[in-house]
Order: structure tokens, then sequence, then C-alpha cells
């Protein structure tokens, strides 16, 4: 087990930290978490494996973007409130910033800049990260028959397209159970906690600021899942209603699925093609604020949970849970990224890199994909 370290961690470190993973954190928020684990468990020594995967599950029970919750988690634990804005806000910035200048320049020529070529060998450099970087959490997560099983069943069902939500919380539900039945209690109550939100406003045909900024506050405090999940949404809210056109939103998701960062930063692109500037600004504060209130509040109860049997039942459940959607996103990945035999070759060499030189940045891993899928394009 790795253990935390005891040195004073300053806001700077954290701002510098999730200021580089914010820049060089490609591929969504499973290679999100797999570059946190290793800058903040292997690396830096900040918390221990377990407890890292206490926070992973930790930002499935609540909505928004998990892996900028996670950045979220660690400030907060490290820094404490000043620690949870900080590391939150350096994680998103970088994205913003980027989706806001993209933005600008789609909305004077009507077009995205030509970068296909370089994506071409990120997916499979990322799936390599991601594996490196899951199987100890897998390994932790998996410590009983009994939570392999819900994994395996987890991932199945993930795959078959079910819910997220009800996965995470199903397989939570089930470990707790388990436990009640192997510990002979009878009786027992369960009272959850969960945030209840059910604002619905009513977007006029040309949105003021106040509007845009409900509605992502809207979306932000209740959606579960992947930013694909995102991309409904905004479907229903903007597109059906035409504010914007259907090839805005195919757009967006581009713009979301090639910048670093979080892919919730397509909001600012869809801001900004809405309101300008300051449509991109109050969309961002909107989609991520939530975020930040949620993990204010599940934060310290997490170590609660861990040290009472029965909230550590569920914990364990919701981990195992979270890693199978982990698993899932990666065979996903791969179903869309092997396409040939190039990108087999840039998945090999990558994942023999990640295994070899294990403190080597991801950022490298990443760069290099991206420059061999560039360059194998031209044979």
């Amino acid at each position: 087990m790795n253990e935390p370290s005891t040195n004073k961690t300053t806001l700077s470190e954290i701002a510098r930290l999730f200021l580089k993973l914010g820049i060089t954190g490609f591929g969504g928020p499973a290679a999100h978490i797999s570059m946190m684990r290793h800058e903040v468990v292997l690396k830096k020594k900040w918390m221990t494996e377990e407890h890292f995967l206490d926070l992973v599950g930790a930002t499935n029970l609540i909505p928004g973007p998990n892996s900028t919750e996670m950045a979220i988690h660690i400030g907060r634990e490290k820094g404490g409130w000043k620690g949870l804005l900080i590391a939150g806000a350096c994680f998103i910035i970088p994205a913003v910033v980027i989706t806001a200048v993209i933005a600008w320049f789609y909305r004077l020529y009507g077009a995205l800049p030509e970068v296909q070529s370089f994506i071409f060998g990120i997916k499979p450099a990322i799936i390599a990260i991601i594996i490196v970087n899951i199987y100890p959490l897998a390994v932790k997560a998996g410590r009983s028959a009994v939570l392999v099983i819900l994994g395996v069943i987890a991932a199945v069902l993930s795959l078959l397209g079910y819910n997220e939500i009800l996965i995470v919380f199903g397989a939570g539900l089930i470990s707790w159970m388990i436990y009640l039945f192997t510990s002979g209690i009878k009786g027992s109550r369960f009272n959850s906690i969960a945030p209840v939100f059910a604002a619905n406003f009513l977007l006029q045909s040309a949105p003021g600021n106040l509007s845009l900024f409900l509605t992502f506050l809207k979306v932000g405090s209740i959606l579960y899942g992947s930013g694909y999940v995102l991309f409904a949404f905004l479907e229903s809210e903007f597109v059906a209603t035409g504010i914007l056109t259907q090839q805005q939103l195919v757009d967006a998701i581009a713009v979301g699925q090639f910048t670093p960062g979080p892919v919730f930063s397509a909001v600012t692109f869809i801001g900004w093609q809405i309101n300008g500037i300051e449509g991109a600004l109050v969309s961002t504060l909107g989609i991520f604020m939530p975020s930040f209130l949620f993990v204010a509040f599940l934060n310290p109860l997490v170590k609660k949970m861990r040290t009472s049997k029965a909230f550590a039942a569920i914990l364990d459940g919701v981990n195992v849970a979270s890693i199978a959607l982990i698993v899932s996103v990666c065979i996903m990945f791969g179903r869309e990224s092997f396409v040939d035999w190039r990108a087999i070759l840039i998945a090999a060499v990558c994942l023999a890199v990640c295994f070899r030189f294990k403190k080597l940045n991801t950022a490298w891993i990443v760069l290099g994909g991206s420059l061999a899928g560039y360059l194998l394009l031209l044979l």
C-alpha cells in the first residue's frame, strides 16, 4: 500500500498540479482519473490507493463531471476550502480558455480547424494510460469474490447500455444487502441522503444570460453519466427548440473531445455561439458550480463512511462498479480506435512505455501518441 505523504501541501503545489492536468488531460474522465492517480498516489503520495478509490466512488454518487469532482475532492483533502476552489478552477480553466478561443474562431469562420490527423493517435495512447493506472485500482476494488462478480456484472451492463447511475447505486445496494445478510443484522434501516433538484426553467426563443445560467445550473445539478449524456440534454434543450443547429451541437461535441480537460467545457463553446463571451462565461459557471457544492458537502463524509461497516460495504460496491464503468469505457474506446494496424501499434508501444517508465509524465505519452498517429497516417 502507498503511504500518504506527511509533508504539508501548499496551495501553489495544488495549483501547479491541476493546471498541468488541465492542459495535458486528453481522453475524458477515465483518462483524467488515471492521470490523477499517477500524480497523486504514485508520484506525490498525497493519499493511499484505497482512499483515492473511495473518492472515485464518491464522485459517482453525485451528479456532474466525475474527473472535475475528483480534482475538487483532492484539492479539498490537501488544501481545505481554498484547495477545493483552486484545484477545481485550475483543472477547468485551461479547457475553458482553449474552448473559448475555438468558439471565437468558429463564430467568425463557421468551421473548426483541421486536427483529425493529430487526434488519430491520441485515443490509443489514452487506452494505454488507462490500462496501466486502472489495474491496481481494480485489484484493490475487487478484493473479494463477491466484489469481483459485482464488477464483472457492472461492466457487462454498462457495455449493454444500461444507465450508469443505476449500475453504481445498484452495486452499492447489493453490496450493502450482502453485508447485512452475512452479518446477521435484521431490521436495519438505511437512510440515504441524495440531492433532489426539480428546477424546470423555460427557455425563451432568444435566451438571455440568466436563462442560460439557470439552464446549465439545472443540467449540472441533475446530470449523471458521461459527456455523451450531457449532449443528449443539449439536444433537447437547444436543438429541439431551434436555438442551436444540429451541426453546431456536433461541432460542440468534437470540441469537447479534442481539447484537454473536462468534456463539459463544450458548454463554453455552446454559450459563446448563443450569446458571445458573456454567454460562454455564464454557461460555464452554471454547469460547473454544482460540482463544487456537491463535493464540499460529500467530502467530509467519505472517511466517516469508510469507518462504518455498513457504509463501507456500500462504498465497496460503488467503488467496484466505478472501476467497471472505466473498464467499459476503455473497451468502447478500443472499438472506436483500433480501426487498423496503426492504432494497434501505437497502443502497444504506449503500453510498453507506460509499464517500463512508470514515472514518466503521461503528457509525453499523449504527445507521443499524437505525433506517431500523424506520422503513420502519412505512410
